[in-house]
């Protein structure tokens, strides 16, 4: 037990390095840029106070972004996804595993699940103790059930899911944004250092250095960035793009996919204002989604009676899955 709790203990440290790594390469690339050139290379006060007051902006927008995806707690499950005392000595006292799939169907049958395992099966997580929702899965660096999750992403320490999506997307952006802008300011100093029309110094190691990293890293988050534009305007997670959902009707990759504007608003809400700032406006809680068809999966009872759902096992748990008129639980075919 000593020595397990030893490993994990280890195991949390080690996985802070990536993002020591690169919190190291951006607080160079500040020094790099603001000190040996802004203000040690550069003459015209006009052009430097304009490179100081872009590039500001832009990291502050890269660190803002990138503290929120890495320090948003992923989304998990609410209790209403987990057993009841009665049903979990049910499951756990059958041995039959055709029997237990079948008090998982029944117990299902209250909540907004329509994807199945590959089986065919309710999805059930045995470490969490949950009914999985719609496009759930769990992470086992995290150790919790996680919302819509995309993928485990080392380089922010953090489940990229339903909480925190909009944020990683913003970083990838802004990190893009903060790249492309140190190459192109700095790519005339660049040549000079290289041809010899300005002195040697420490500033042009920086210079030439800073170069390089801004194009290689621009290059690296511009496929990436691009891959994850793809997948919002799909409505696909990392996870489905490679394992597509199975409903009732079997697998359908393009089963979330209700038109590129409401893919979006999934994402990002319906105030553009609000887009490209890192607060969170995605739609809906996480738990249930809008399906692609009116098919035999939308047709819930849950949905037909919404106080199946909003009654509470205690009848005082706080809140309830469905708001009204919420246009991520609103089912309907997009022409």
């Amino acid at each position: 037990m000593a020595l397990s709790r030893g490993l994990r203990c280890c195991q949390r440290v080690f996985s802070w390095i990536p993002v020591l790594i690169i919190t190291s390469v951006v607080l160079w690339s500040y020094y790099a840029y603001v000190f040996e050139l802004c203000l040690f290379t550069l003459t015209n006060t006009l052009e430097k106070v304009a490179y100081l007051l872009v590039f500001h902006v832009c990291f502050v927008m890269f660190s803002w972004t990138y503290w929120k995806s890495i320090f948003t707690p992923p989304a998990s499950p609410c209790k209403k996804f987990q057993l009841s005392y009665s049903d979990k000595q049910r499951y756990e006292m059958e041995e039959r595993p055709d029997a237990q799939k079948q008090i998982l169907v029944e117990i299902a049958k209250k909540l907004p699940i329509f994807t199945r395992a590959q089986s065919g099966a309710i999805r059930f997580c045995d470490r969490c103790q949950v009914l999985k929702p719609d496009r759930c899965h769990h992470c086992s660096v995290c150790e919790t059930c996680v919302l819509k999750m995309d993928h485990h992403c080392p380089w922010v320490n953090n489940c990229v899911g339903f909480s925190n999506y909009k944020f990683f997307l913003l970083f990838l952006s802004y990190s893009m944004l903060y790249c492309i802008f140190i190459a192109a300011t700095v790519f005339q100093y660049f040549l000079k250092f290289w041809v010899g029309d300005l002195p040697n110094g420490p500033a042009k190691f920086h210079v030439l250095f800073l170069m390089f990293v801004a194009l290689m890293f621009f290059v690296s988050l511009m496929f990436l960035f691009g891959y994850h534009c793809w997948l919002v305007a799909k409505n696909r997670s990392t996870l489905e793009a490679f394992s597509a959902p199975v409903f009732v009707s079997g697998p359908d990759r393009n089963g979330f996919n209700v038109g590129i504007r409401r893919n979006l608003q999934q994402v990002f809400g319906e105030d553009r204002r609000l887009w490209f700032i890192p607060v969170f406006t995605s739609q809906g809680n996480g738990h249930y989604f809008p399906l692609k068809n009116r098919s035999s999966e939308s047709h819930n009872p849950l949905l037909a009676n919404e106080d199946m759902w909003e009654e509470s096992d205690d009848g005082s748990e706080e809140g309830s899955l469905v708001e009204d008129q919420d246009p991520s639980v609103t089912i309907e075919m997009e022409e």
